[in-house]
């Protein structure tokens, strides 16, 4: 898969609250929870990859595919799964700085 370049800068609070299943009133919460976790996971990731820790980033990454999964951030979701699989085999040539830059700057754009 590319790295991809998602905006989430437009999100429409009504349409995510559907595909979640709830109520829009607590999709502010919801998002400011999400990126309160996002950034010591980033931060994380970026030690592990320092260090080659494959381990550390497979269990990381495997943390926030799960979270961006949960709130329908789709494009986080498919990098953070690359980047835990990819690690999972400790996969040298996996590009995990260049995802982890992709996916940060992705969830900069989420605003509440």
């Amino acid at each position: 898969m590319a790295i991809l370049h998602p905006d989430y800068s437009n999100l429409d609070y009504d349409d995510l609250a559907q595909k979640i299943g709830l109520k829009v009133k607590h999709m502010p919460i919801l998002i400011s929870s999400f990126l309160e976790d996002a950034q010591p996971i980033c931060i994380q990731l970026n030690a592990a990859i320092d260090a080659n820790d494959y381990e550390t980033i497979r269990r990381v990454a495997h943390s926030l595919k799960g979270s961006s999964g949960n709130m329908r951030f789709n494009d986080i979701y498919e990098m953070a799964k690359e980047m835990e699989f990819a690690a999972r085999e400790c996969n040298t040539s996996f590009e995990y700085a260049q995802y982890l830059d992709a996916i940060s700057t992705a969830i900069d754009t989420i605003k509440i």
